[in-house]
């Protein structure tokens, strides 16, 4: 759907949506767990959806009901199972390994560009570990063969998505199992978020040395925490001159994105920032920097792996809104031009949709939004917050 946005500032008060990251993690564990775990979390959206399919495909029984997960843990393997991870890049890296560590012969369905985001290393250091992997075709991926106990390798480089997926098979395979990371390690707070996890279920990481189990144990119930990757919207757009006040956040939080709070005041000036772990944080942070003085954004490589190629797309937009940015291989650049309005093709990525959003704050004419339904990825009722704390939009028909 294509959205017409009017300038207008925002203002009220809103609850932050639970963690998509913690939900997935939570999910997963208790999908293993020696019993029902309930789950605290009162809106979903397609990325949870998609790992709770999957696990449901593995044994699991999860259902959502109203503001709760209730989830039956697996009590039978099954020996094939067919896996809809829809565009979601965290369940497809995070159960891929899941799956060799119960041996099962299964196959991943992917939609949108998620079958072109890098598989390698974790791919090459399964099958050394005693799988097989093949795309059977462009957007179906099989695994077969069963991982066995023992040391991990893998470059912590190109997603730490790789690593949390390695650690949860690693409860899951009897034995002693570490993970040894090489190379540098990127989004590093989202694999202590795992660790966190597994400990939440009895599992100790000590050093990412994992003592394997036939079953995790389950704390009974639990609270998601509230996203902080989603609530950088609106901390930005407090930073553009709405007035929000925002609820369910912790500030205790593992999250990486919770660096969004201390990022946004730094971009009143022009400042130099590290993308390496926050590259989720890019578009939003590169609307205030037009709005304000510029900013200079490195450690770009992992932005091009995302929903979209998100150095190119986040310079579409921010062109098409009238400002100015420039990118080479290392760094993105924001010039402190100002944002005026335009027209904005999201490029199925939900950041970059709720990114332009929260720009018509600070332009003077409207920002049209084509594809504005991308936002369902992580934020289902966005522009239903959008429009209650005073945002002004309507359908445009091209």
């Amino acid at each position: 759907m294509d959205l017409k946005l009017y300038p207008c500032k925002l203002s009220g008060r809103i609850n932050i949506i639970p963690s998509k990251s913690q939900a997935h993690r939570f999910l997963i564990c208790a999908a293993f767990a020696n019993r029902e775990t309930v789950l605290h979390c009162p809106e979903t959206n397609r990325d949870m959806d998609a790992t709770a399919a999957c696990l449901n495909a593995l044994g699991a029984d999860i259902r959502h009901n109203g503001s709760y997960y209730t989830v039956k843990p697996v009590s039978k393997i099954p020996e094939t199972a067919i896996l809809p991870c829809c565009d979601s890049g965290s369940t497809l890296r995070f159960l891929l390994p899941v799956v060799g560590a119960l041996g099962i012969d299964a196959k991943f369905l992917t939609e949108g560009r998620l079958a072109q985001r890098p598989l390698s290393p974790l791919w090459e250091e399964m099958e050394r570990m005693g799988c097989r992997l093949a795309w059977e075709d462009e957007k179906t991926l099989r695994c077969m063969g069963k991982l066995h106990a023992g040391e991990y390798r893998i470059d912590g480089s190109v997603s730490s998505q790789f690593i949390s997926g390695l650690l949860f098979a690693a409860a899951l395979i009897p034995g002693r199992n570490q993970i040894r990371i090489t190379g540098r390690v990127e989004s590093k707070p989202y694999i202590s978020m795992t660790c966190q996890a597994l400990n939440a279920f009895g599992c100790t990481t000590n050093h990412y040395t994992v003592t394997g189990r036939k079953a995790l144990c389950s704390p009974g119930a639990l609270t998601v925490e509230g996203d902080w990757s989603n609530a950088a919207f609106f901390l930005a757009a407090n930073a553009l001159g709405s007035s929000l006040q925002l609820k369910n956040l912790s500030y205790a939080s593992m999250q990486g994105d919770r660096a969004a709070a201390e990022l946004i005041p730094k971009l009143k000036q022009h400042c130099t920032i590290s993308a390496a772990d926050i590259p989720d944080l890019i578009p939003i942070l590169s609307v205030v920097a037009a709005c304000n003085y510029g900013a200079e954004f490195r450690d770009i490589r992992r932005l091009r792996l995302k929903e979209s190629d998100r150095v190119e797309s986040v310079m579409a937009m921010i062109t098409a809104l009238g400002g100015r940015a420039e990118a080479d291989e290392h760094t993105l650049k924001i010039y402190g031009t100002g944002l005026k309005g335009g027209t904005v093709d999201c490029r199925n990525d939900h950041r970059i949709a709720m990114s332009a959003a929260i720009a018509a704050a600070a332009c003077d004419q409207p920002v049209i939004l084509l594809g504005s339904q991308c936002v369902a990825k992580s934020y289902p009722g966005f522009f239903d917050v959008y429009r209650r704390t005073g945002g002004k939009y309507e359908q445009y028909l091209r």
